[in-house]
């Protein structure tokens, strides 16, 4: 086994990693330039060639290494009679970082012949990695603060806002003394525009909340028939003053397992955006149905739709979609965002399309799990505890 076939020598060559094969008597087999390169044995003057002695050359491996490995005292024997593949991540002296593997050899009759050994240079994926741990953490500390600043903006707000819808209602009192029809023009002006503040500021601390990485979401058996229900009878003012016919046709269905008072508000949000887009006359149709183990709700309507290119950017807050801003339609383009993110901490998403029928318009689709959301890190504010009924 000292003169290794050219056959293994050329397939070592040939691998993108540094390979030495040992055989079971502590003696090289064959090794390749790139583990050669590696650890410059070269320049360390310890032969490497087939039939050389093991020890040395780990011996020299070990001394590139930044510090020496605790199985460093046990060099070529223990190397050589190892029956299991190992794997270590170890750091050289001039910096770099490698990956080493040791591979047990056997043959056909599972005795062993000795351990092909490779070894990786991963400095750069290591150094993207700490690059990416560290981005991640300046994104969750950006994060933090902009949700701070949220909350304490909306707050402060709040109070002052507070007392102009206050005069305005005073004023707009006949015990206050009569106004005229000018004054009263302007006066519905400032009250409802301060209306509108106030359903902003509420929009954005419900952001805050909501995206706060600790927040945990209160989950529980939830009717979906009654949920819907329930959502349509809330916003049936809203509806009705906007000459919006809606239909109802919630599907029987088993309890879903999820935070309700946020599904609510994803549901109110997903109906006044309907009302707000549809013209006068037109419908907005609520429909769920179960499959493969979710409930799917679709709000559709007949309004001004969304466009293709749009449909992922609507999502993202703070973005309102080109033909909702030449519509004059007022919104902030928090609300969508802040109702996908309740949705995918449910584990499900939240989609928009074309509606179905020659009438147009979109149909906004809450996909959720029946069981509610798997445990793990790719569902914030989940509870591991509670993520099934």
């Amino acid at each position: 086994m000292h003169n290794a076939p050219a056959q293994v020598q050329a397939v070592l060559e040939a691998l993108p990693r540094a390979a030495i094969v040992q055989g079971g008597d502590e003696r090289v087999i064959a090794v390749n330039r790139r583990f050669t390169d590696m650890f410059a044995l070269d320049a360390a003057g310890v032969a490497h060639g087939p039939g050389a002695p093991l020890g040395p050359v780990v011996d020299a491996v070990c001394a590139t290494f930044a510090e020496s490995p605790a199985w460093a005292g046990d060099t070529a024997h223990a190397i050589a009679a190892r029956r299991v593949h190992r794997a270590a991540e170890i750091r050289l002296a001039d910096g770099r970082t490698i990956r080493r593997d040791v591979e047990p050899l056997y043959d056909d009759a599972r005795n062993l012949l000795g351990s092909l050994w490779t070894a990786e240079d991963v400095t750069e994926d290591k150094r993207r990695e700490h690059a990416l741990e560290r981005d991640n953490r300046t994104l969750a500390e950006l994060a933090r603060q902009r949700n701070e600043f949220l909350a304490h903006a909306s707050h402060s707000l709040r109070t002052p806002l507070a007392s102009v819808i206050s005069f305005c209602e005073l004023l707009a009192d006949p015990v206050s003394g009569p106004l005229g029809p000018e004054q009263r023009e302007f006066l519905d002006a400032v009250h409802r525009n301060a209306r509108r503040m106030e359903r902003v500021i509420a929009t954005l601390m419900e952001t805050a909340v909501v995206r706060a990485p600790e927040l945990r979401l209160e989950f529980g058996p939830v009717d979906v028939p009654r949920m819907l229900t329930h959502a349509v009878l809330d916003r049936i003012g809203d509806t009705a003053a906007a000459g919006v016919f809606v239909v109802l046709a919630p599907a029987p269905g088993p309890p879903l397992h999820g935070d309700e008072l946020r599904l609510v508000n994803v549901l109110a949000n997903l109906l006044e955006n309907a009302a707000k887009f549809t013209p006068p006359g037109g419908t907005v149709t609520v429909t769920s149905a179960v499959d493969d183990g979710h409930w799917s709700v679709d709000v559709a309507d007949t309004g001004i739709g969304v466009p293709q290119e749009y449909r992922e950017e609507i999502f993202s807050g703070f973005f309102r979609a080109p033909n909702a801003e030449r519509g004059g339609f007022a919104g902030t383009g928090l609300g969508l965002a802040l109702s996908r993110d309740i949705v995918r901490r449910h584990g499900g998403d939240l989609t928009v399309a074309d509606a179905p029928g020659p009438q147009g318009g979109a149909v906004f689709t809450v996909r959720l799990p029946v069981a509610g959301p798997a445990p793990g890190p790719s569902v914030p504010g989940a509870d591991p505890q509670a993520a099934a009924p």
